[in-house]
């Protein structure tokens, strides 16, 4: 259909006819108005069910469809992440089995109270194997945290640069945890070295003391509430 057939329709209807079938209608009898009111009243009347029904219902359901699917999607991830767990079951298990292994191996490097005083005599003993001078080896006191100890050690010894070398090494391979902080060389007036350090040794508590850090941990939650 072209635009000039569009025209010739329009000025085929006879728009006085309709203005006049609008005229007088009864609306007590519908049923007897003519073609072009009941046309137009039951497009209004369609319209205004159509516009209720989305006000009063289909707008909330709508936004209750709206976030089921995105319950929907989150639950798909949901499942897909369990899917992934549960596949890779078994190499949780042996990650975690590894884990629970290094830990071991690296708890039995800490010493308990009773071997302390050994191991601090092994430092000592390594610094003049190599034909070092103590001149300060003070023990601090212990740091105590979750499951372990720390205790600071300053040291200061003198010797020559490859003994102070070696000596540093001999501690690196002490079978015991022993590291070496806030290192420090300095001239000494014949000539060698003087090695200053805050050596750091660690301790595993034993059950008492593991007991005294539950009760102090349940007296601060107790103090918190």
């Amino acid at each position: 259909m072209t635009s000039k057939d569009v025209f010739s329709g329009l000025r085929d209807i006879d728009f006085q006819r309709l203005q006049q079938d609008f005229q007088n209608l009864d609306p007590n009898d519908p049923g007897v108005w003519p073609l072009a009111p009941r046309v137009a009243a039951f497009l209004f009347l369609f319209v205004a069910t159509i516009a209720a029904a989305w006000w009063f219902d289909w707008s909330d359901q709508a936004a209750l469809l709206e976030k089921r699917q995105a319950e929907e999607q989150q639950l798909r991830q949901d499942w897909l992440g369990k899917k992934r767990m549960a596949v890779n079951l078994d190499e949780h298990k042996r990650q975690l089995a590894e884990i629970d292994r290094q830990f071991g191996a690296l708890l039995k490097q800490l010493p308990n109270r009773a071997e302390m005083d050994s191991l601090l005599s092994d430092i000592n003993q390594a610094g003049l194997g190599r034909g070092l001078q103590f001149e300060l080896f003070k023990p601090g006191s212990d740091q105590v945290k979750d499951f372990y100890a720390e205790m600071p050690i300053e040291i200061r010894v003198t010797g020559g640069y490859h003994d102070l070398g070696e000596f540093a090494s001999d501690v690196a391979r002490m079978p015991r945890i022993v590291t070496l902080n806030n290192v420090s060389l300095d001239s000494a007036a014949d000539g060698r070295l003087v090695l200053e350090a805050k050596a750091t040794t660690y301790r595993y508590l034993d059950e008492d003391e593991l007991a005294q850090q539950r009760q102090a941990a349940k007296a601060a939650q107790g103090k918190k509430r």
